[in-house]
């Protein structure tokens, strides 16, 4: 116990510009992307990387969270534990697409993504992240399952739409 104690003590929250100074940033594909529709602002973006027609990078503005946020969202938020709060912010926000890994049995997906979402793509394999160079390599492959989650219901309609690979469950 002692051990698993020790590493979740040594995870930090990773916002804004803590955000910027890390290398460890897996691009999502932009097929997948791309296969939801446009979208205009990506409040989580990557330098060079474009997923929406407005994408915020923490170097160029700071902490996205906080910044007000506009139209159709796309979201691949930095993972650890400010997740929660970039998808709680996105479904508040009530339009555009996160991509989340599939944690069942946590708060994130029991308190806020199960009772909210309209739709979630359980997407069908892992996804091969791109690093910052866009180049994949082996060990950019999701260690687990992803999910699509719609904020509103033509989000979901678009996941449905998307022909991605997976199933989608529709909540309402």
């Amino acid at each position: 116990m002692g051990n698993i104690r020790a590493r979740m003590a040594a995870r930090t929250v990773v916002k804004g510009t803590d955000y910027a100074t890390r290398n460890d940033r897996w691009l999502t594909p932009l097929p997948i992307v791309r296969s939801l529709g446009t979208f205009d602002l990506d409040p989580a973006a990557a330098p060079d990387h474009p997923t929406a027609e407005e994408c915020w990078t923490p170097e160029a503005i700071g902490d996205g969270l906080a910044m007000p946020w506009h139209g159709r969202v796309w979201l691949n938020p930095p993972y650890g534990r400010a997740q929660g709060e970039w998808i709680r912010r996105l479904l508040d926000h009530g339009s555009g697409v996160g991509l989340i890994p599939v944690a069942m049995g946590t708060r994130l997906w029991q308190d806020v993504v199960m009772p909210v979402a309209p739709a979630i793509l359980f997407y069908r394999h892992r996804v091969s992240f791109l690093r910052r160079d866009g180049e994949t390599t082996d060990d950019m492959v999701s260690p687990q399952a992803s999910a699509l989650v719609a904020a509103s219901d033509d989000d979901a309609d678009a996941l449905i739409a998307s022909g991605l690979p997976g199933i989608v469950l529709r909540m309402t």
